[in-house]
């Protein structure tokens, strides 16, 4: 086989697992890493048919702009979460990792 097409194949599996990582991640901050890996691929492979356009484009827009998009999206949720929840006892804070006022 052609170093080139198992490259290929390798990157092929890799966009596989991908896709149904992200489907099946429970977290939503792995799932968005998991998204922007994914485009990340689809950008080489891209590369790899010949189409320097198109992989601009996946690099920016799928990689950059949606990846920060979401995060930035995921960021905000968070915070109006922590505001309109209710007080949580310290020993749920503490779980959670958070720090406690004395």
């Amino acid at each position: 086989m052609e170093m080139k097409l198992v490259f290929r194949v390798i990157l092929l599996i890799l966009l596989i697992i991908c896709a149904v990582a992200v489907n099946l991640t429970r977290n939503i901050l792995q799932s968005v890493i998991i998204f922007m890996f994914y485009s990340s691929v689809m950008c080489i492979l891209w590369i790899l048919m010949e189409s320097p356009d198109l992989a601009i484009t996946e690099a920016a827009v799928g990689a950059g702009i949606s990846g920060v998009l979401f995060l930035m999206t995921l960021k905000k949720v968070r915070q109006e979460d922590e505001e309109h929840r209710p007080d949580m006892p310290e020993e749920e804070n503490k779980e959670r990792g958070e720090r406690t006022e004395p």
